[in-house]
């Protein structure tokens, strides 16, 4: 068995976004189910590209597959909660990012979970990869962690 990352807090990411959980992310054991979690990193990074790196989802001549995710849970986290999701740029090369998100309770310092997504950058049509556009890059930096 891997040993456990080191838990981190709120000063380790370096931009932040809301999320509201519904009933619906509740699973029978009354807390946020595995599955939630991931959907949720999907939806900071890409809220992060839209809104800072300016990505047009459905025009894009370039997009960002997810090719790896990880997750470790610390702390349990139900519906009605709310949540703070945090990102930072962990690498950052030519056509890929590995991005390290942290989901928190609102009000606590540590992550209740902590995990990374690395997007692969390609061509929408062509799927080859290609060089992350140059205000999508311009924004990861802003985010990369130092």
């Amino acid at each position: 068995m891997t040993s456990r990352p080191a838990r981190l807090t709120r000063d380790d990411y370096r931009w932040s976004t809301p999320i509201t959980t519904r009933w619906g992310d509740n699973d029978v054991y009354g807390h946020v189910n595995n599955v939630v979690y991931y959907a949720w990193f999907d939806s900071v990074v890409n809220r992060y590209l839209i809104e800072r790196g300016q990505l047009d989802i459905v025009s894009s001549p370039v997009i960002g597959l997810c090719v790896e995710s990880s997750c470790s849970y610390a702390a349990p986290l139900a519906y009605p909660d709310g949540v703070t999701g945090m990102i930072r740029v962990a690498h950052l090369g030519n056509s890929s990012v590995k991005y390290e998100l942290g989901i928190f309770k609102d009000g606590e310092r540590d992550a209740a979970a902590q995990g990374s997504f690395t997007h692969v950058f390609v061509g929408r049509t062509s799927r080859r990869p290609e060089a992350i556009p140059p205000r999508i890059r311009e924004a990861l930096e802003v985010v990369r962690a130092r």
